[in-house]
């Protein structure tokens, strides 16, 4: 499994290094396919991450972890996720003001870039390593995960592009495909402990959420309705099917 695993690392990355080349990806009006993809990656969430919380907050609850005295606490990592990358969207776009108003550029400062791809690898790394380690064993299931986190990837890397534009051509996205490997590989040589993996997915999950919703909810960017409403529902109907 661990080769299989190894592969479909392989594939994840090059989301990130092939993404530009997919010409079909408009800015606006925006691409039916990135609305689909964020609609599938939605609905993986909330059928497939989002019910396994319940199975991870029943663990945590016999750890002595730090939130362990709240009674909702991996649901909190998940708004935790959701709001660390609201604030670091919120933190490139001002950003991508000020250094307009500074210098006529568009983008954000460097500074601003290298925080924010610095999270993004974390990001990355975490989905990496669950490529080995994850609640939902067997190939059809890893299949569907991988499914899911290639076409957010693209979702994630159109966005990412949107803000930095040449500096994450040339160094940003090598570095998210670079941290799914290495995440990856620290799946294969160690295990961390089931609850706190139970908080990392947590966390994994809200951030999705809300990287998926930044994307579709502007106005400005003239998103697929209709596409993103297949996407979600067209893969809840998959995952239920098999289930």
């Amino acid at each position: 499994m661990q080769v299989t695993a190894f592969a479909f690392a392989i594939i994840l990355a090059s989301m990130h290094i092939f993404a530009k080349n997919l010409r079909f990806i408009r800015i606006i009006p925006r691409s039916r396919f990135l609305s689909l993809g964020g609609g599938v990656s939605v609905g993986y969430v909330f059928i497939h991450i989002l019910p396994e919380l319940t199975e991870h907050q029943s663990v945590i609850e016999h750890k002595r972890f730090l939130l362990s005295y709240l009674e909702h606490h991996v649901y909190l990592l998940a708004m935790l996720g959701l709001v660390i990358f609201y604030i670091l969207e919120s933190i490139a776009k001002k950003s991508q003001r000020k250094n307009q108003q500074d210098t006529g550029k568009k983008q954000p400062k460097k500074k601003t870039f290298w925080i924010h791809i610095s999270s993004f690898a974390i990001y990355n790394g975490l989905i990496g390593y669950l490529l080995i380690h994850r609640d939902s064993e067997g190939l059809l299931n890893l299949i569907l995960y991988v499914i899911a986190m290639a076409l957010h990837f693209i979702v994630v890397d159109y966005g990412l592009r949107t803000h930095h534009k040449d500096i994450y051509n040339r160094i940003g996205r090598w570095l998210l495909a670079l941290a799914v490997m290495i995440g990856w590989g620290i799946g294969v040589i160690t295990e961390i402990p089931e609850s706190a993996l139970a908080l990392l997915f947590a966390f994994l999950s809200g951030a999705i959420i809300l990287n998926v919703l930044k994307e579709e909810l502007p106005e400005d960017r003239e998103s697929s309705t209709w596409a993103f409403s297949l996407g979600a529902i067209g893969y809840v109907v998959l995952l239920l099917t098999i289930a």
